[in-house]
Parts: C-alpha cells; sequence; structure tokens
C-alpha cells in the first residue's frame, strides 16, 4: 500500500553507517551504484552488505561485460545495472576512453543473469520509447531513465527559457558541479581534496522542458505496449523470445526516423533535439 523506496550507498567510508540507517528506515532495495561495477572495491563491498544484512534487497553496477556481471553476482547482488557510458549527459567512453554500445552490453550481461534467474536494469541511452522495447528484448527486465524525464514538473533542474522555448537545467553524476556536491565517491575520487584535480566523466545541459512525469511515462508505456504489440509479445519474457535483432546501415537509421519534411507540429514523443 505504499510506494517502494530505493536508495543509493556508493562505496565511500560511510558506507556501512548509511546502510544500517537505510534499514532501519524501512528501505526496500539499496543500490551499490559506482560508474566502474566491475571493481574491487565494489565487489567486497556488495560481498560485506550482504554478509550483514542477508535480508536486503542489494541492486549493484555499473557493468557492461558478462565477467563484470558474474562477478557481482557471485558477491551476492540481487540484481545488476548494466550501463557504462550511454547516458546523454555522459563523458565516460570520450573522456577515460572505455564503454560498450548499450544493447550489445545488455546482450552480453543477459547471457550470464539469466541463467542465474538475475535480473538486469538497462540504465542510459533511453532516447524514444521504441528504446525500451529494445532493451527488454535484448534481456532486460527494466530500464532506468534520465533524460526524458530531466525535463518533467517532477524534476529538481530549474526552468529557463532560451530563444523563446522553456527548458530545464540537467546534470549528470559525473560532471564537475556535481562531483563537488558528493558524487565524487561514484567515480572512485573520492579522495582528492582539490576540485581543481577533479576529472569530471559528465557534463551540465539543458532538455526541453515536457510538462508533467504522468504525461511522459503514458507515452512510453503506449510505445512499449505498440512494440510488444508488433512482436507478438504478452509479457517480457515472450518479448525475449520473440524479437529479431537486424544489424542497419545508416541509411536505414535515417529512414527509421521522420525524413522528407519539415515538421510543423510535434509529437508528444518524438523529438531530435
Amino acid at each position: 500500500g505504499r510506494l517502494r523506496v530505493g536508495a543509493a550507498i556508493g562505496i565511500g567510508k560511510d558506507r556501512e553507517v548509511r546502510t544500517e540507517a537505510l534499514i532501519k528506515a524501512g528501505v526496500d532495495v539499496l543500490v551499490i551504484d559506482t560508474a566502474h561495477g566491475h571493481s574491487k572495491d565494489v565487489l567486497d563491498a556488495v560481498l560485506d552488505t550482504k554478509e550483514n544484512f542477508p535480508d536486503c534487497q542489494l541492486l549493484a553496477g555499473n557493468v557492461a561485460t558478462k565477467e563484470g556481471a558474474l562477478d557481482l553476482i557471485k558477491s551476492g547482488a540481487d540484481a545488476i545495472k548494466v550501463g557504462v557510458g550511454p547516458g546523454s549527459i555522459c563523458t565516460t567512453r570520450v573522456v577515460a576512453g572505455v564503454g560498450i554500445p548499450q544493447l550489445s552490453a545488455i546482450m552480453e550481461t543477459a547471457e550470464v543473469s539469466s541463467k542465474y534467474g538475475i535480473p538486469i536494469i538497462a540504465d542510459g541511452g533511453i532516447k524514444f520509447s521504441g528504446d525500451i522495447t529494445k532493451a527488454l528484448a535484448a534481456g532486460a527486465l527494466s530500464v532506468m531513465i534520465g533524460n526524458l524525464f530531466a525535463g518533467t514538473d517532477e524534476s529538481p533542474g530549474e526552468i529557463v527559457l532560451y530563444q523563446g522555448r522553456s527548458y530545464k537545467v540537467y546534470r549528470g553524476m559525473g560532471s564537475l558541479e556535481a562531483m563537488k556536491e558528493g558524487s565524487r565517491d561514484r567515480y572512485f575520487q573520492g579522495d582528492v581534496e582539490s576540485e581543481a584535480k577533479l576529472v569530471p566523466e559528465g557534463i551540465e545541459g539543458r532538455v526541453p522542458y515536457r510538462g508533467a512525469l504522468s504525461y511522459c511515462i503514458q507515452q512510453l508505456i503506449g510505445g512499449l505496449k505498440a512494440g510488444m504489440g508488433y512482436v507478438g509479445a504478452k509479457t517480457i519474457q515472450e518479448l525475449q523470445q520473440k524479437a529479431k535483432f537486424v544489424r542497419i546501415t545508416s541509411s536505414g537509421l535515417r529512414e527509421s526516423h521522420v525524413h522528407d519534411v519539415i515538421i510543423t507540429k510535434e509529437a508528444p514523443n518524438y523529438r531530435l533535439e
């Protein structure tokens, strides 16, 4: 009869204190949330948390390989977050030179997670409702969305006016401003004392104002339902069994989008900004 509540604890020095306090407060799921989930510190944190709090549901990440997924599973993770660099405000792939295209990462990690019955969450890279369909078809059981929700009324960003249109401020956890305010642990820079020495892996920008979150979600769910209908699937499991992926060219991608016209009225579920 209440909303489910999750909380991120990271791998900082206060992890154990935060974990205990959150569990006492009744949190439903804990998230060990880092940019590099396939690291010794994260694996140790997962193992330690599950040993001390065996009844807590623990989500860990992020990873993008089957080796990373397997090690998190062996450490005790109840679910795995997948995605290194696919987010719209993430620069990890160009700053660090590390990452795997999101669909490939989902497929690879799902090979392992499905054998152990561990769900994976596709984190990042969702630009249209059709991307949700593809992520689930590739092996994810849920998705995490930032950009599409950042422009809604419920998001914390302030509304700004630019060239006659309304936008909301949106920043990545790896942006310099976010790291200054406490997210540096997520990028293993918690010991960096000087802000001048921080190496950001994200940016701060703006996204179009989208109105109420409920309407945005309605459009996303509608697109997912349509996608499952085209495939002939009633459930996510059936979608994963029936879906077929086809490699397309850049010409095929252009053909997939609106072309040979000038848009005069925006659709609520299609923007190219």
